[in-house]
């Protein structure tokens, strides 16, 4: 029986390297002129453990989980003429997690540097190489390479946070309330981890006649998929209200929209709309298994509006309806529309007791007579809620205020 090839019977391909040994993978036409050092150099205390491959077929077979590092052979003819770097590039594309060493005879030090350009982490030169200089070279490029791919995953990472940072931003909100005399404040914070949109959402427009719209609403959920109906809600719910839709009508169409784009019959959204008159004294709402706002008018406490007139969730009934309640402001007010993330924190650590909404009322009565206002009142009512909680409310929460007047 003919002997095996001496490479292979040296290192064969399913050796197992012990730990701390350097395994590499030598791709050289005739391996025995590749090395000065022993067969198994000594360096630094770390053993070098040698893999031979004459070419790239013989290469990609050998190219095992463990090998630390490949050292390529400048001097293999390639795949293509007209590029005497065509075999480095294909180990390149062939291993893009390993360290690869290229090797150059001495007078050939541009095209070594030009090696190094192309993606390997060093060169070496022929003729100065002992077990020493190989061992060394060999864990200077695994580090590099080590150092190479976490900080491309890092940039990489970081551009996509950035890329979705701004897909999320651009997909909250604008007000449109010019020309009111209505002062609007917002606060939203997702229940995600690093998002920064969540199946909350919310928005306010001013219509040709005066009339201001606001609306706010939860899909059921946390998730990206749920994200994205409530902003496909927020987005139809915009455009039926700029078209002149209000109340029931526009409630009925936009369950027929999350009748189309839910991935189950079992997702629902709930929804509270208000219209304010031209002349800010009076409002429409309408509850869609929301919770009811929040309203204060001038020199009174803050109280919830009446909600047992409310209709059911978008969803749950093919054939729903939602009543308009007619609601009287007065001159100065303030109102508040929130999502149930608010209100369904305990109220102390370890607690079962919810906050719920008498508890938020109570909340925001204190923080009113505090003196808070606007984006205050909003960020302090959240911060509150979640210190009560004992840490991050697990919920989306979205908060919306509209005031007049001195309120």
């Amino acid at each position: 029986m003919p002997s095996a090839r001496p490479e292979e019977r040296r290192y064969p391909a399913t050796e197992t390297a012990k730990s701390g040994d350097l395994v590499l993978l030598v791709i050289e036409d005739d391996p025995r002129r590749t090395f000065t050092a022993p067969e198994h150099p000594e360096g630094a205390g770390v053993r070098v453990r040698v893999r031979t491959a004459r070419n790239l077929t013989e290469a990609e077979r050998l190219l095992t989980d463990d090998i630390h590092c490949i050292l390529v052979d400048l001097a293999l003819p390639g795949t293509d003429d007209s590029d005497d770097l065509a075999l480095l590039k294909h180990v390149l594309r062939l291993a893009p997690r390993h360290a690869v060493l290229a090797l150059a005879a001495e007078g050939d030090g541009e095209r070594a540097a030009a090696a190094v350009r192309v993606g390997a982490q060093d060169f070496l030169f022929r003729d100065e190489l002992d077990g020493r200089l190989l061992s060394r070279a060999i864990r200077y490029a695994v580090e590099r390479k080590r150092a190479d791919i976490a900080q491309r995953q890092l940039t990489e990472s970081r551009l996509r946070a950035q890329e979705n940072a701004r897909l999320e931003r651009g997909l909250l909100p604008t007000p449109l309330l010019q020309g009111s005399d209505l002062r609007f404040a917002a606060h939203y914070r997702p229940g995600r981890s690093r998002a920064l949109l969540g199946g909350d959402f919310y928005d306010t427009v001013r219509t040709p006649d005066g009339t201001v719209h606001a609306m706010i609403g939860d899909v059921c959920g946390h998730g990206p998929d749920e994200a994205a109906l409530g902003v496909e809600l927020r987005i139809a719910w915009r455009a039926l209200t700029l078209a002149g839709l209000s109340g029931d009508r526009l409630l009925s169409t936009l369950q027929q929209v999350l009748e189309h784009e839910r991935e189950s019959e079992e997702i629902f959204a709930t929804l509270c709309t208000v219209d304010i008159a031209p002349d800010g004294r009076r409002a429409g709402l309408c509850l869609a298994g929301h919770p009811s706002p929040l309203v204060r008018r001038s020199g009174a406490a803050a109280r919830l509006l009446p909600y047992e007139d409310g209709g059911p969730a978008l969803g749950l009934l093919p054939r729903a309806r939602w009543p308009r309640l007619q609601v009287e402001l007065g001159g100065a007010w303030s109102l508040m529309m929130y999502t149930d993330g608010l209100i369904e924190g305990r109220v102390g650590p370890g607690e079962k007791q919810r906050l719920g909404q008498d508890g938020m009322v109570a909340m925001i009565n204190r923080q009113l007579a505090a003196g808070l206002r606007g984006d205050e009142l909003l960020e302090a009512a959240v911060a509150e809620a979640r210190e009560l909680n004992g840490g991050e409310l697990t919920d989306d929460v979205a908060v919306l205020l509209l005031a007049r007047g001195g309120e």
